[in-house]
């Protein structure tokens, strides 16, 4: 995106903003600045990565099961049932999965859900001769869920989905496939772009009303199925806003209750102000994926990506955010009881890393030389030009010479998704993106060699044997302590082999109006908005 285009985006958002400022304080309407460049996708597939599913995916739809977002607030959200009451692995096929549906739940438009609405769901993203196969939007949560193989209805209120191999983790994967009405979409004439104009899920909210690069609106479902969750907002309002300080001066304007990722630098007088900054962990990490494949590639050797990791200067990166992120040493923090024993502790040490580069062939009159892909903003991307501009200045004193590739955030995602040597890739040696851990198929995703994009999330196409079959045997594991153990050693051998640069998790800032109560932040990158309520 050009300078003068983010410019005159920033400016529609402001006069959009003014425009709809009165009716927008309504009582009971919480308006919330995004850090995404457009409206997220409203059809039950949001695009924007985890911003997305934020605000777009779970708050109007639901998923066979749920993340639970109230309870257990110093520990990573686990899940809860969601669409289905209850689920259950088959002891004599572990590839079988059976769901209890929930009775009685209705879509936004009065339609009843069954058996048959799943039925269709799964069609839509996993059937690509189904009528209602969704191939634009389909892979977003294909490349999520690789490992479904089919799913048959046993009646009307109990399905079976079946995996390709064990897969012990299922229901945390299974949250990604949010459930859409068929009845809606064919009212709307079976067009999955009709749909997301006027859609209908289960969720504690309903969209309803879409503007383009403007704002989306959502209103209280007060029907909605668990009475404990029946939104006491009216309304919520979304405005994308890529730019940090056009975020910030909609909020001390009062234009927007809520701003995802506020400046760093205007923490502080914010709070002098009388906002609210909010900083959590969660499962988040901001990293480098390496390609490790491409012959042209520096890090197919691993004495290059492992220089990088001692090259960064963490501390600085927190620094510059002012303390809303924290060093990373690998996928999982150091305190995790996923991160295991790796041989190499990461840390700021450039004499090291000079070692490696010379190790390697590389020195004074020959540096590494690398494209990175970074993004303009995005969902969990923090600041991402001003971080990058960082690394780029504290790396090439060590020998290591970065040029920017800088696209938007769904095109970054596209690339994510792609094969390294693919044209959506652009031919960059890495790309710099916000990715979670939140359940324990993350590392399956991430670095098995069955994973390799498109498949799945391997962008970089790392493959170690060892690794391989350690994540294999635990997502067969269904003894969560086994499971640990075998994560745990996993996660020691990719430290080490090192497929990413591991750079910092954030802290999930967000800034609020004193307007705002009853925020109560999980450690997700969902959140519960149906505790929220607006003071006059």
């Amino acid at each position: 995106m050009t300078m003068r285009r983010s410019t005159a985006i920033a400016a529609a958002f402001i006069a959009a903003l003014a425009l709809g400022t009165t009716s927008a304080q309504a009582q009971g309407t919480l308006r919330i600045g995004m850090t995404s460049v457009d409206v997220p996708t409203t059809g039950g597939i949001p695009n924007n990565g985890g911003e997305g599913y934020r605000f777009l995916g779970f708050p109007a739809y639901d998923a066979l099961v749920n993340w639970e977002l109230k309870e257990k607030q110093d520990d990573i959200a686990n899940v809860r049932p969601g669409l289905a009451e209850s689920w259950s692995s088959d002891p004599k096929d572990r590839t079988k999965w059976v769901f209890k549906l929930r009775s009685g739940v209705k879509f936004h438009d009065g339609s009843a859900f069954t058996a048959d609405a799943v039925m269709f769901n799964m069609r839509r993203v996993f059937d690509e001769k189904a009528p209602e196969y969704d191939a634009p939007a389909a892979p977003i949560v294909k490349s999520q869920l690789s490992m479904v193989d089919r799913w048959e209805k046993i009646d009307d209120m109990t399905i079976a989905i079946y995996t390709k191999t064990p897969f012990a983790y299922f229901p945390y994967m299974i949250t990604r496939l949010l459930m859409v009405s068929p009845t809606q979409y064919e009212k709307v004439g079976k067009n999955w772009v009709e749909f997301g104009k006027a859609p209908s899920g289960t969720g504690p909210f309903k969209i309803t009303k879409v503007t383009p690069r403007v704002s989306a609106e959502l209103a209280k479902n007060a029907d909605y199925w668990d009475k404990d969750r029946i939104p006491k907002l009216d309304r919520m309002i979304l405005y994308p806003m890529p730019e940090p300080t056009t975020r910030l001066a909609a909020l001390r304007s009062g234009q927007v209750d809520w701003i995802e990722v506020p400046p760093p630098d205007a923490i502080q007088s914010l709070k002098q102000a009388g906002f609210e900054i909010n900083l959590k962990p969660y499962p988040h990490t901001w990293p480098y994926v390496f390609n490790t494949v491409s012959p042209k590639s520096p890090f197919t050797d691993k004495r290059v990506r492992q220089a990088m990791n001692y090259a960064v200067d963490r501390q600085a990166l927190v620094q510059l955010l002012n303390g809303t992120a924290k060093p990373a040493a690998g996928l999982y923090p150091p305190e995790s009881t996923y991160f295991g024993k790796p041989e190499n502790r990461y840390s700021y040490d450039p004499e090291k890393a000079k070692a490696l580069l010379k190790e390697a062939g590389y020195g004074p009159g020959k540096p590494v030389k690398a494209k990175i892909m970074v993004s303009t903003a995005g969902s969990g991307q923090m600041l991402p030009l001003p971080m990058n501009e960082l690394i780029q200045q504290m790396l090439k004193p060590i020998g290591i010479e970065l040029d920017f590739e800088v696209v938007e955030w769904g095109t970054m995602l596209v690339a994510v998704r792609s094969a390294p040597d693919s044209a959506p890739s652009m031919g960059v040696d890495a790309i710099n993106i916000s990715l979670g851990f939140a359940d324990p198929s993350t590392m399956y995703r991430y670095y098995h060699s069955d994973s390799k994009s498109p498949t799945n999330w391997n962008w970089a196409h790392f493959s170690n044997p060892k690794a391989d079959a350690l994540l294999m045997a635990a997502q067969t594991e269904f003894d969560e302590e086994k499971q640990l153990d075998l994560l745990a050693k996993a996660h020691a051998i990719i430290v080490d082999e090192a497929p990413w640069l591991f750079i910092v998790h954030d802290l999930n800032p967000r800034a609020l109006s004193k307007k705002v109560v009853g925020f109560s932040p999980a450690q997700s990158w969902s959140q519960d908005f149906t505790t929220i309520s607006m003071a006059k």
